[in-house]
């Protein structure tokens, strides 16, 4: 059974470091959430490190951007680690091939032209036609507010007869935006899959990106075992799945995604709920709570 808290303070102790979803747990893609914002500046006065652990498919420099319009202090967190940094190793090292049909949003131009010095050396990758294309890189749909997955199967089943790999940037298959529910590109790559082609995921719940939230440590010279590492998160499949494959400890956040599930009150999540659909979906977060404080 998971233990409901009404506050991160409660448990915080035995931690030096939280890896902290941004979508449904610090903001919801349009303004902040003051009391998570609090909760993170909180955690790192008394000494722990924070990393925002995102499935954005942009790179963290974008993700910065956004963050600082927003009104992100700077002292609510140490390093950023978004899929799209998995993503882009992988696509830079010629993991789909050298030709690929970019499916996504001018937003995400960032992984095409922001490359780590360390992989400038890479043959470049060119952005041609789906026609033209020995891979494809998924970053979400073109039009994310209007368009479904079911827009995108002639095109898929072209792709998959040809035996085009999938890179997918973003392995979350919904996020709200305020309050309206937009796909994301892991619902394209899902569709892909089912349909036979070859997809990769970079973004929480699969190894890549907690690599790169390691690194993102280690650069700031800091080094953690696993038991030390709480993971928060409102996606049962990305946050909570990503966590327990990590061997790491977590915290859900029940008013995200799953705000419907659990009673009236999405600040106080009701216990026999919770318990009962952690239990059908095989999830064991240590902790839960209605929203981060």
């Amino acid at each position: 059974m998971t233990r409901i808290i009404a506050s991160l303070a409660e448990i915080s102790a035995p931690y030096d470091v939280l890896y902290c979803d941004l979508w449904g747990c610090l903001h919801n893609g349009k303004a902040l959430f003051p009391q998570a914002v609090s909760a993170l500046q909180a955690f790192r006065k008394k000494g722990g490190a924070v990393v925002l652990l995102t499935n954005a498919p942009r790179t963290k420099h974008a993700v910065k951007r956004r963050l600082d319009q927003m009104g992100l202090p700077e002292d609510a967190y140490d390093a950023i680690a978004a899929s799209g940094d998995a993503t882009q190793v992988a696509m830079l090292q010629g993991a789909a091939g050298r030709k690929l049909w970019h499916l996504g949003p001018g937003k995400d131009e960032d992984l095409f032209t922001l490359i780590p010095e360390w992989l400038k050396d890479q043959p470049p990758i060119e952005r041609v036609s789906l026609e033209e294309a020995e891979g494809i890189i998924c970053t979400g749909p073109f039009d994310e507010f209007n368009e479904t997955p079911e827009d995108y199967r002639g095109r898929f089943l072209s792709a998959k007869v040809r035996g085009l790999k999938m890179l997918c940037a973003n392995p979350d298959l919904v996020v709200d935006f305020g309050d309206t529910r937009i796909y994301c590109a892991g619902a394209l790559a899902e569709l892909y899959a089912e349909m036979g082609g070859e997809v990769l995921q970079f973004g929480k719940p699969y190894p890549p990106v907690y690599d790169t939230a390691r690194s993102a440590l280690a650069e700031k010279g800091i080094s953690v075992d696993n038991d030390a590492v709480l993971a928060i998160g409102d996606g049962f499949r990305t946050d909570i799945k990503g966590a327990q494959a990590e061997g790491i400890d977590a915290l859900f956040i029940t008013g995200g995604l799953e705000a419907a599930r659990f009673g009236a009150d999405v600040e106080a999540p009701e216990a026999a709920l919770l318990d009962s659909w952690l239990a059908e979906n095989g999830l064991s977060p240590r902790y839960s709570m209605g929203r981060l404080r």
